[in-house]
């Protein structure tokens, strides 16, 4: 949100993406296609690598990074839990749905000039391509297993 400090907005991406990698982590315990699960491993990796990238980037702006994924982890986790129980196409549109609420919330932030340069810069060249990324890799595992 534009109203927020940057160590705020950047502290809630972080929660998003730690969010992101719990609910990678819960689709794969449940999960059954291998070529899935090998996508999927990959894609939660990007997540904690994005998280690194973000936790870097609070203290860089002076502020404490968040440990876990607050109250939008408790609720991806029961979305994507309920999905994982009706099979792997409705998990995999759950992620799907993270990742495009995730590159919202990346686009959000790096259109606010309170944003350090440097922190606006990673977003827009390397996490909102991953987001982006993310979408259309899950969205051809989907085809795949119709």
């Amino acid at each position: 949100m534009q109203n927020e400090q940057p160590v705020e907005q950047l502290n809630r991406l972080l929660r998003g993406e730690l969010s992101a990698i719990e609910t990678y982590e819960q689709a794969l315990q449940r999960v059954k296609d291998a070529s899935a699960t090998d996508t999927l491993r990959r894609l939660a990796e990007d997540h904690r690598s994005a998280a690194d990238i973000l936790r870097q980037q609070v203290a860089l702006c002076g502020g404490t990074p968040d440990h876990d994924s607050g109250a939008w982890g408790v609720w991806a986790r029961t979305v994507e839990g309920t999905a994982t129980l009706l099979g792997d196409s409705v998990a995999l549109k759950a992620l799907k749905e993270g990742e495009e609420h995730g590159l919202k919330e990346y686009q959000d932030v790096a259109s606010d000039d309170a944003i350090p340069y440097t922190a606006r810069n990673l977003i827009t060249q390397d996490l909102l391509t991953r987001q982006r990324q993310h979408i259309g890799v899950l969205e051809r595992v989907m085809t795949t297993l119709s």
